[in-house]
This record gives structure tokens, C-alpha cells and sequence, in this order.
């Protein structure tokens, strides 16, 4: 039984970095070149991608190096193939209760990155918004995680989900 009090005790330390900055509600997918959308609100797909994971983030003084949609190990790419099909990805959070008395919880717009995906290969990659883009203060508003402006590989994580959802629409 203390095992498992310990257990649960350690499950909600880490966790809670996550809930104070409210978890992921909804993302939604806009293909670029269509001009179409799609939303993931699949709770248990949602779980997987936590904005306020991965690098810029700290727990106990130590950075991220896993979370969100980002291979963060595999470091920034310099070459991507040509003429992808591009996707702009919208992440909303839940919003807390604030000390101001008229807001009421509900969800904000935390984050946004463009993402490319390579159908022959399965490989992806998010674009995190440079110091020009639009979304750029948005996003260090959020998190800045010192790669702004640069191509990532996405997570395999993120591969699956996407590839799953393009297949349903």
C-alpha cells in the first residue's frame, strides 16, 4: 500500500507542471493549400501532445526533452524534401480560473507551428515560428524554446496521429 501511495504521490508531481498550465483541448488542422480543416478533440489523442512539454520547459530545474510533436533529440533540420503539403497547427488549452473575477474557465489559444509531412517516407516536420512570423510572440509567450525559426523532426508520436487522421477524412 505505501508503494502505491508513493507511486500515485510521484505520478501527480509531474504531472502538475502540466495541469497548472492547462492541458491540451483541442487541435486543429489547417492543410494550407486546401484551405480545409480537421480537429482532434479525442481526449486520449490529445494526452500525447502537451504544449508545456519538450524543450523551454522545466521541472526541478531540468529541461524538457521529450513532449509535445517535436523529436527534440534529433535537432534542428536543415534540408526537408521540396514541395511538401504544409498544415498550419493551432493548440488550445484549457484556461484557468484567473484572479479576475469576470473570466471564466474555457480554452485559449496557446500555440501554433506549421507542419510538413512526407507521405513517401512518413516523415515530418514542424516549422517553430521565427522572430518575422506572425505567431512568433504567441508562442515565447507560452514557451520559448530557443529554436524558434527553425525546422524540427516531428515525433513519431505525432506521425501516428496524423496519418491516422488523414486516412478518416
Amino acid at each position: 500500500m505505501r508503494r502505491f501511495a508513493l507511486t500515485c504521490l510521484l505520478v501527480s508531481l509531474l504531472l502538475a507542471p502540466l495541469a497548472a498550465k492547462g492541458l491540451t483541448t483541442r487541435i486543429v488542422i489547417r492543410d494550407l493549400a486546401a484551405n480545409s480543416v480537421s480537429e482532434i478533440t479525442d481526449r486520449s489523442v490529445l494526452a500525447q501532445f502537451h504544449v508545456w512539454a519538450g524543450r523551454g520547459t522545466y521541472s526541478g530545474g531540468t529541461e524538457g526533452t521529450e513532449g509535445f510533436i517535436i523529436d527534440w533529440p534529433a535537432g534542428i533540420v536543415e534540408q526537408r524534401p521540396p514541395q511538401l503539403s504544409r498544415y498550419e497547427l493551432r493548440f488550445y488549452v484549457e484556461r484557468r480560473r484567473s484572479a479576475a473575477p469576470l473570466q471564466q474557465p474555457g480554452e485559449e489559444l496557446a500555440y501554433v507551428v506549421l507542419y510538413e509531412n512526407d507521405p513517401s517516407t512518413g516523415q515530418g516536420y514542424v516549422y517553430l515560428p521565427g522572430r518575422s512570423d506572425e505567431h512568433f510572440s504567441l508562442n515565447v509567450g507560452s514557451i520559448h524554446r530557443r529554436l524558434e525559426g527553425n525546422w524540427l523532426r516531428a515525433s513519431n508520436a505525432w506521425q501516428t496521429a496524423f496519418t491516422k487522421l488523414a486516412a478518416a477524412r
